[in-house]
């Protein structure tokens, strides 16, 4: 076994494609990071494979801030130290509809209920016509690929050393940013096949590379695209950065972890 690194800091996504919020300890399930992407906006414009209005189609999406309008309840579950405590580890329950409710901020300050029609409205000023909205709830993350992704803050350290600018690693969207000891950027690449544990107890299986697509190049705080950065990932580093990983083990992380190479 070997630390190759440390937990920088934990990210969820209530509402897909909108702002994440900073998290002080995150549950890792084997859907994903608890309350991930609960939901999204499907657009009758989308593919049937990738049902989803994004940032995509809308920048101004990131500047939308959801937030759990329960939050203790959405931290963990709530039986959780009961359910650890019984060998090997039961899995916990879930929080129910209840618990689930996700309050939006929209860019103009006004505070909207995720199911409100409003907030429909606005988000389709900005669209043509053919995205048809409706509103989707999932009782697990509606990730578009697997359940966790980590992406180390070396490797957007460096894109933003090769692109001559910073570059916010917050445009990755990771649930898990990594410091990795071996100090460069992309160190993660060579975790893909691999067994990781994180913290004491959580094991993943670092599954793939990460596949990147335009959401990269929109800025977080203004949305604003940057297609360099984009052109920079495509032509020197075959189009990925960061990982993505499936749960073996479940439990709950918190920055400053160590990240240990199993196998």
């Amino acid at each position: 076994m070997k630390i190759a690194g440390q937990v920088e800091s934990l990210w969820r996504y209530p509402v897909k494609s909108m702002q994440g919020e900073q998290l002080r300890e995150a549950f890792i399930g084997f859907p994903g990071v608890y309350g991930d992407r609960l939901y999204a906006f499907r657009s009758a414009a989308a593919p049937k494979a990738f049902p989803y209005f994004t940032g995509r189609e809308l920048h101004e999406l990131l500047l939308y801030r959801p937030a759990y309008r329960l939050p203790e309840q959405m931290a963990l579950p709530a039986n959780l130290r009961e359910a650890e405590v019984i060998g090997p580890g039961l899995t916990p329950v879930y929080a129910g509809p209840a618990d689930l409710m996700v309050d939006v901020e929209t860019p103009s300050g006004d505070l909207l209920a995720i199911d409100d029609p409003r907030l429909i409205s606005m988000l389709r000023e900005g669209v043509r016509a053919a995205h048809e909205l409706t509103l989707l709830r999932s009782d697990r993350a509606m990730t578009d690929c697997r359940p966790i992704s980590l992406l180390s803050t070396q490797t957007a350290r460096q894109l933003g050393e090769e692109l001559g600018t910073d570059v916010d690693k917050r445009r990755f969207r990771a649930n898990v940013y990594l410091d990795l000891e071996s100090g460069g950027g992309f160190g993660e690449d060579a975790f893909a096949g691999r067994t990781l544990r994180i913290g004491a107890k959580v094991m993943v299986a670092i599954l793939d590379r990460d596949p990147r697509c335009k959401m990269i190049t929109l800025d977080p705080i203004t949305a604003q695209p940057n297609p360099d950065l984009m052109r920079l990932v495509s032509q020197s580093h075959d189009g990925k950065a960061g990982v993505y990983a499936a749960v073996l083990v479940e439990g709950t992380i918190r920055p400053g972890d160590p990240i240990t190479i199993l196998d």
